[in-house]
């Protein structure tokens, strides 16, 4: 260690912020770079425990002792091999990844936890500068051809895994662009997509195919994949949304959350975009849930300009710190506030829709307050008498989660089902059908970025075994 008592010496300093008059003016990115004095500071905090519990509590389980030390005796290009050893994208969980690892650091139990994902995003950022993050083209070809459906997280972790063993890879996207939520999901304030556009150059000059505008199971047949390639690996993400069964769910004014973040990528990246398509400028805007996608949504809808924007859960607010139950080196369950909830807005919690009104478009939403108990199956919800109020808007928001796959008849034609839940069931990225392999939200359901790619590499180990026999 080179400073063992860091932790002593040193308080948390995490990455700076744009000052909130200035960023929701534009859509660039919300979080400044840190000087690499700072990280290096910030990176001898790390006690380097003999049991990291932040190992654990990542899903990639990065070697985050080891690139906290090397950051701290100021060798970056080692740093960056550690890291890349197990993360094929630290520039995207880096900007976007909640930091599981932060709760399970050892200092979080009575400190604040070292700021290991600001350092992972330095890391990756100074290794980009001083060129040594370069394409690694395999040395040998094994002749075997791989068709990865999707190029999110999870695809693109499973792309280049197997391209790593020398497969050829081919990878379908059913957008006109590249690159799946990070592409269309995802505000350019959270990651610009000229983060994404680098990692996908470099995967190309690797040797990866790129295949945009493909629908596969229309475009390209399940029977023309089985044919074409000797294996298959599906990253198609959870896109079917939840939805409430209410009165004037119907009306014009009500949509899901993802269609408006979609349709807001395309007009930052400059699309042609229709008149009437789905806009929160000047509007009064109400936003169902409390999740990422909520926060997402909020934070688009200022810098649109909207006239005002409430967030409504049908949970309770959590607690600010962890409670009795909810125990160290675990997730908690504590309220997370975003950098949207700092330029404005308000939430409001214990409150279920029970209907939306208006003439021809959407005038209003009414709602109750409830009180809400267990979890799950066990979960009962249920209304305050004389609780019930009107809420006057323009525009509601969806943000309630995904229920799995959308349908998809590639499924059928691939002989695969989906789970209760409305994931592809699949043992480490292996499904039912020999040479099939499922990665991602797909199979795990609707969850972070690096849960994807760790997902996606463990399909592509399994792929990777079947195809040597």
């Amino acid at each position: 260690m080179a400073n063992p008592a860091g932790f002593l010496d040193y308080s948390r300093k995490g990455a700076p912020k744009r000052p909130v008059t200035e960023r929701v003016r534009d859509y660039r990115e919300v979080t400044l770079p840190i000087p690499l004095e700072t990280v290096t500071e910030q990176a001898t905090r790390c006690m380097s425990c003999a049991v990291p519990f932040c190992h654990h509590g990542c899903p990639l389980h990065n070697l985050i002792p080891e690139w906290n030390d090397l950051v701290s005796r100021d060798d970056w290009r080692r740093a960056y091999e550690r890291l890349d050893l197990t993360n094929n994208f630290p520039e995207f969980t880096g900007r976007l990844c909640p930091a599981p690892c932060e709760t399970s650091c050892v200092l979080a139990i009575a400190d604040e936890p070292v700021t290991i994902k600001d350092i992972e995003e330095s890391i990756i950022e100074r290794a980009f500068a001083d060129g040594h993050v370069r394409p690694r083209p395999p040395a040998h070809r094994t002749g075997r051809r791989v068709a990865v459906v999707g190029s999110g997280p999870a695809g693109l972790a499973a792309a280049q895994q197997l391209n790593r063993h020398g497969h050829w890879v081919t990878v379908f996207e059913r957008a006109d662009r590249l690159g799946g939520l990070l592409r269309y999901g995802i505000p350019d304030f959270k990651i610009d997509k000229s983060v994404v556009d680098r990692r996908l150059d470099l995967l190309s000059a690797e040797g990866i195919t790129f295949e945009s505008g493909y629908d596969v199971g229309r475009d390209v047949t399940a029977a023309g994949l089985r044919e074409r390639y000797d294996a298959v690996v599906l990253a198609v993400g959870a896109e079917r949304h939840r939805d409430i069964d209410v009165v004037g769910r119907n009306l014009p004014g009500v949509h899901f959350a993802m269609d408006y973040l979609t349709v807001q990528n395309r007009r930052v990246a400059g699309d042609n975009i229709a008149p009437d398509a789905i806009s929160t400028a000047g509007k009064r805007v109400v936003i169902i849930g409390a999740g990422d996608t909520a926060a997402d949504c909020l934070g688009n809808a200022h810098r649109e300009g909207c006239s005002s924007v409430t967030e409504f859960s049908i949970y309770p607010e959590p607690p600010r710190q962890r409670g009795s139950g909810d125990h160290w080196p675990d997730w908690p369950l504590i309220l997370r506030t975003y950098p949207a909830h700092e330029e404005g807005g308000s939430r409001d919690w214990n409150v279920a829709v029970t209907g939306f009104g208006g003439k021809d478009q959407l005038e209003w939403l009414d709602a109750v307050r409830v009180n809400v108990s267990g979890t799950g199956a066990q979960r009962s919800v249920q209304p305050v008498t004389g609780s019930e109020f009107r809420v006057e808007c323009d525009l509601v928001l969806l943000a309630i989660g995904f229920d799995g796959v959308r349908p998809l008849t590639l499924l059928g034609d691939l002989a695969l089902t989906t789970s209760p839940a409305g994931t592809i069931p699949a043992v480490n990225g292996a499904t039912s059908e020999a040479g099939i392999f499922a990665a991602g939200d797909a199979v795990v359901g609707a969850s972070l970025v690096v849960t994807a790619i760790a997902d996606g590499r463990r399909a592509a180990e399994s792929c990777h075994a079947f195809l040597r026999g």
